[in-house]
């Protein structure tokens, strides 16, 4: 999958790549996982994976839907929840051992017909896990096995857009996209999934509108309002990726990339009392890196101005 350039004014510090360690640190990540109709879900199978330890763990939902990863590394983790009955779900945060993670909440589709055997809860968790292990013509296969014997089942062409998106043959992850939003036409997750494929086929303009279909308000996942900033920050529309920052940072707080986003669309748009404000907030939360020298190096520019 491609994956956007973000702009710098100064100079370009690749990122460092950290070799695999152990998923254990000190951090803490919970959420709660509720049906569509705002119930919560009891017995929800949660598997976290560490992305840099390339390792994880499983737990599982209370009576309350509430579950708990402990004693987990910082950096980024794929979360996804199974339940037979009900169609997965996949999210990606970033955990930080020095602050509170805020919880992930978890909204599970029951798709009729999913409970009646366990073939189908079988190639659900073979296609979970052949799409975390990027086997991607084993995920597909299994999801499509699902919808030929449960053709009703739309949300499950979410997965397999996923699936092809990741094998960069967008249209083929957005005809899968379109299947869910005609069953769903306001579905948020499809709608930006779609606007993804533009942007990936170098499309901006056509993505920028899929993007604007998107309800700023019922966005709540600090990723999805980063990536959704980036696209527009990449294509110098620098107000409208402010306010998706702002609610990033809103969101997660002490999101390292988020602040140092945010920092440079304020200075693009010359707010510069407002970029030092962020920057010095990010130096509180990432001190020593390479890229805490570049915004030391913002600082001491926009100081002297």
């Amino acid at each position: 999958m491609k994956k956007a350039v973000l702009a710098v004014m100064i100079v370009l510090v690749a990122a460092l790549v950290l070799a695999a360690q152990d998923y254990k640190g000190k951090a803490r990540q919970g959420g709660v996982v509720f049906d569509e109709k705002g119930a919560p879900l009891e017995g929800v199978k949660v598997k976290l994976f560490s992305v840099r330890a390339q390792q994880g763990f499983e737990v599982k939902t209370d009576k309350n839907g509430k579950w708990m990863g402990a004693w987990i590394r910082s950096g980024g983790w794929t979360i996804s929840f199974e339940k037979v009955g009900y169609a997965p779900q996949n999210v990606t945060v970033n955990v930080q051992e020095t602050a509170k993670n805020p919880d992930v909440t978890a909204i599970m589709v029951k798709v009729e017909g999913l409970a009646m055997t366990e073939e189908i809860k079988t190639l659900l968790i073979q296609g979970n896990t052949a799409f975390e292990q990027q086997k991607f013509d084993e995920a597909l296969a299994a999801y499509q096995q699902i919808i030929a014997k449960y053709p009703d089942a739309y949300i499950i062409y979410a997965n397999i857009g996923n699936c092809y998106f990741s094998q960069e043959k967008y249209d083929l992850a957005e005809e899968a996209y379109f299947k869910v939003l005609e069953k769903a036409p306001g579905d948020t997750n499809a709608i930006i999934a779609i606007g993804n494929c533009h942007s990936n086929r170098g499309d901006s303009a056509k993505a920028l509108e899929w993007y604007g279909k998107v309800e700023f308000e019922k966005i709540d996942d600090p990723i999805v309002l980063y990536n959704l900033g980036t696209n527009y920050y990449n294509n110098s529309k620098f107000e409208d990726a402010l306010k998706f920052y702002l609610k990033a940072v809103e969101k997660q707080k002490e999101s390292p990339d988020a602040l140092y986003q945010l920092g440079l669309t304020y200075l693009n748009l010359q707010k510069n009392a407002e970029s030092i404000a962020t920057f010095e907030d990010y130096l509180k939360i990432d001190p020593d890196s390479p890229r805490a020298a570049q915004v030391k190096a913002f600082i001491e520019y926009l100081k002297k101005k």
